[in-house]
């Protein structure tokens, strides 16, 4: 591992990742070094998380996703994550049990941060995703889903809601683990980046 303290995770660091992640000790201490490797700062910018989502969408344009899914990890609102809030964004967009997945999503999408989420903000957050999708497979997609508002739409039908209704979190989630077709649609989980995850 690193011989000066700065090299090195802090023992209570590792403890808490390794509980609440399913990465191991060794894992999580070479990803702290390429961690410190690329921010030396010990904190990761935006621009930075952004550039390195870009390694896991070479043919797309996952900025807008990027910024959204930064936004959501981002808890302390300081505008760098910390290797303790990357490796959580990692796990929890790779490996976190459903529910976990589930309030990180409802997060993802409550774009404003006030607890509920519009149908706007469900539209904002599918036309980051669509930006991410090749033409290739958005030409795949069923009808009722092949445009960012046309799935938008099919989301919030779902959820049984009109038009300027809000979503709470105990809905969207108890709605999204009634019905697999509610997951498929707000989620988006290429293959390439589940590889890419686990080759890191």
């Amino acid at each position: 591992m690193g011989n000066s303290k700065s090299g090195a995770l802090s023992k209570e660091i590792l403890e808490e990742l390794q509980l609440n992640t399913k990465f191991s000790e060794e894992e999580l201490c070479t990803w702290y070094q390429s961690f410190l490797r690329d921010c030396p700062s010990g904190r990761i910018t935006q621009q930075q998380f952004q550039s390195i989502y870009a390694k896991f969408f070479p043919d797309a344009d996952p900025k807008a996703y990027a910024q959204h899914v930064f936004r959501s990890f981002d808890s302390n609102l300081d505008g760098t994550l910390d290797f303790k809030e990357y490796v959580i964004a990692l796990h929890m967009t790779s490996a976190g049990k459903t529910t976990q997945k589930l309030e990180w999503a409802f997060s993802l999408y409550d774009v404003d941060r006030n607890g509920t989420i519009s149908k706007n903000e469900v539209l904002e957050i599918v036309i980051a995703i669509f930006k991410m999708i090749s033409p290739e497979d958005v030409k795949l997609l069923p009808d009722d889903e092949n445009t960012p508002e046309k799935r938008a739409e099919k989301i919030w039908k779902f959820f049984g809601k009109n038009d300027d209704d809000k979503l709470t979190e105990k809905e969207f989630i108890d709605g999204t683990l009634a019905n697999k077709e509610i997951l498929r649609l707000i989620q988006f989980e290429p293959q390439k980046v589940k590889e890419k995850i686990k080759n890191t």
